[in-house]
C-alpha cells in the first residue's frame, strides 16, 4: 500500500506501527447542522480507504469523532432554544443516517467530545505541570514557542499564523491556542471552570482510544491547519512521540466551481442531494475523483455518474442478481476474482480511483461480450457474480437488487399503483383488448414509469435519466 502523506509531500510505502493492523483516525463534524457535501466527500473517500485496508487483510481500527462542545452549538442553542445534548444527539442521529445511506462503513469508535471531558483535563493540566501551557483571564493557553517542531506539519511562516478571535486576547504568542475556555456554565476543573478549546478534544480521544499515536490521522485540507498542526503539537510536548505516521488530507469541495460555503449560501446538504439522487449515485460520484483533488460538484458530471454506475447494474440485471452484503469486520477477506485483485492493485497505489473504476469499466463491458457469445454458460455468470460482489465491497456501492436500483425515487404508495396498473394490462392483454394495454403503458409512460415484457413477467423501472 503505497500512501500520499501531508507532511512529507511525497508517496510512501505503508508500514504499520503493528504487523497487519492498521490505526486510523478521521476528524468528523461539528454537531451543530445537517452535513453538507463537504461532509460526505470526505467520509465516502476514507471509507475507501478503510475498504481497501480490509481487501488486504489488515485488522482496521477506525475512529472517527464527535465534536459536540464548540462556540458554533453554543450559539446554536441560544438560536433554537433546546440544550447541549438535546441539539447535538439530534444531529448526530442525522449524521447517522447520512451515513449509512451513503454505505459508509461503521467506525469502530465514534468518540464524542463530551464524553471526555476527564481526559482533556488531565492532558492540560500535564501540559501546564510541563511548562507548555499558562492562564490568562480567559483561559489556558498553548505556548507554541516551547515546541521547536511547531508548523513542521503545515510548514507554514509564523506571519501566517494569527488565528482568527485568538489574537484578540494578550497571548505570549500570536501562534498561541487556547486549550480551555473559562466558563461558569460548564466543568469544573483545577485552572478553573470551563469547557476544551477544538484542538485539544481530539488529541484527548486519540490518547484513550489509541495507544501511542495513530498510523493514519484523516480529514479535510482545511484541517491542516490550524487544527492538525494544533493537534500534532500537544501530542509531542505531551507525550514525546508523534501523533500519527501519515497524515491524510482530502480535498475541498466546490459548488459549479465555488468553493462550497455557509456564506455563499451554496452549502448542499445531503440529506438534500439525497432525495433528489440515489444514495449510491452519490456515493459513487463524490469518490470517482481522486480523494486529494479538489472537488467540482455539478448536475452534467453527476449524470455521467449515473451512465457509469446503470451499467453496473444492467449487468447486475443481466445476471439477476439480488442484494450483495457489505463487509463483517470479524472475518478476514482474501478476493478470489481477477477484476477485484486488478482494482485493488490499482487502489493500492494511493488510492488511484481513476484507474481502478476503469478497471471496473472495462470488465464490464468485457462481461457483456462474454455473455452475448456464451448466454446460458453457468460457470461464467458464477465468476462474474464473484467479480461483481468482491467490487462492490471494494468500492461501497452496487449492494442492491438490480430493480430496487432502477425504481429509486417511487414511493410505497406509486408502487402499489404501478403493480395494479400492470395487473390491469396484464388481464387486457389476456383479453387481447391492446388498445387499452397500450393506454396503460402510455399512463405509466408519462409518470416516468417503463415497462419491460420479459419471459418471467412485465417487470418495471423508473426512467430517472
Amino acid at each position: 500500500m503505497k500512501l500520499f502523506d501531508s507532511v512529507k509531500k511525497e508517496k510512501l510505502d505503508f508500514i504499520p506501527k503493528k504487523e497487519n493492523e492498521v490505526c486510523i483516525y478521521l476528524c468528523g463534524p461539528t454537531t451543530y447542522d445537517d452535513a453538507h457535501l463537504g461532509h460526505a466527500r470526505s467520509s465516502v473517500c476514507f471509507d475507501l480507504l478503510h475498504r481497501v485496508f480490509i481487501a488486504l487483510g489488515f485488522r482496521v481500527k477506525f475512529a472517527r469523532n464527535y465534536t459536540d462542545i464548540d462556540d458554533k452549538i453554543l450559539k446554536k442553542m441560544k438560536e433554537s432554544g433546546r440544550n447541549l445534548s438535546e441539539l447535538t444527539d439530534f444531529y448526530i442521529a442525522a449524521y447517522e443516517r447520512d451515513m449509512k445511506a451513503l454505505n459508509v462503513l461503521d467506525p469502530d469508535f465514534k468518540p464524542r467530545a463530551t464524553h471526555f471531558i476527564r481526559e482533556m483535563i488531565s492532558l492540560i493540566a500535564h501540559l501546564q505541570k510541563q511548562g507548555f501551557a499558562y492562564v490568562l483571564e480567559d483561559g489556558v493557553y498553548f505556548d507554541t514557542s516551547k515546541d521547536k517542531s511547531y508548523l513542521s506539519l503545515s510548514k507554514r511562516g509564523l506571519e501566517q499564523n494569527i488565528t482568527r478571535l485568538e489574537n484578540e486576547v494578550a497571548k505570549k504568542n500570536e501562534s498561541d491556542f487556547v486549550l480551555w475556555k473559562f466558563d461558569e456554565n460548564f466543568y469544573d476543573a483545577p485552572f478553573g471552570k470551563g469547557r476544551p478549546g477544538w484542538h485539544t478534544e481530539c488529541v484527548a480521544m486519540i490518547n484513550s482510544l489509541f495507544n501511542e499515536g495513530l498510523d493514519i490521522h484523516a480529514g479535510g485540507i482545511d484541517l491542516l491547519f490550524p487544527h492538525h498542526e494544533n493537534e500534532a503539537s500537544q501530542c509531542r510536548c505531551a507525550n514525546n512521540y508523534e501523533l500519527a505516521s501519515y497524515w491524510l488530507h482530502n480535498g475541498f469541495v466546490n459548488i459549479n466551481g465555488e468553493k462550497m460555503s455557509k456564506s455563499l449560501n451554496n452549502s448542499f446538504f445531503i440529506k438534500d442531494a439525497l432525495n433528489e439522487f440515489h444514495p449510491e449515485l452519490l456515493r459513487f460520484y463524490l469518490q470517482s475523483s481522486h480523494y486529494r483533488a479538489h472537488f467540482n460538484y455539478s448536475l452534467e458530471d453527476l449524470a455521467l455518474s449515473k451512465k457509469r454506475l446503470d451499467k453496473f447494474y444492467r449487468l447486475k440485471q443481466r445476471l439477476d442478481l439480488k442484494e450483495f452484503s457489505d463487509f463483517d469486520k470479524n472475518k478476514i477477506y482474501s478476493f478470489e476474482s481477477e477484476v477485484a485483485n486488478r482494482a485493488l492493485k490499482d487502489l493500492s497505489d494511493e488510492l488511484n480511483i481513476s484507474k481502478a473504476l476503469a478497471t471496473l469499466d472495462e470488465f464490464i463491458v468485457e462481461a457483456n461480450l462474454e455473455l452475448d457469445k456464451e448466454p446460458k454458460n453457468i460457470s461464467l455468470k458464477l465468476d462474474l457474480k464473484q467479480g461483481l460482489e468482491e467490487l462492490a465491497l471494494l468500492f461501497g456501492f452496487g449492494f442492491l437488487a438490480w430493480n430496487e436500483y432502477f425504481q429509486f425515487g417511487v414511493s410505497r404508495e406509486q408502487k402499489e399503483l404501478i403493480m395494479q396498473k400492470i395487473q390491469e394490462r396484464n388481464e387486457a392483454k389476456k383479453m387481447k383488448d391492446f388498445s387499452t394495454a397500450d393506454k396503460i403503458r402510455a399512463e405509466l409512460a408519462q409518470m416516468n414509469i417503463v415497462l419491460l415484457d420479459t419471459p418471467q413477467g412485465t417487470i418495471w423501472e423508473k426512467n430517472n435519466a
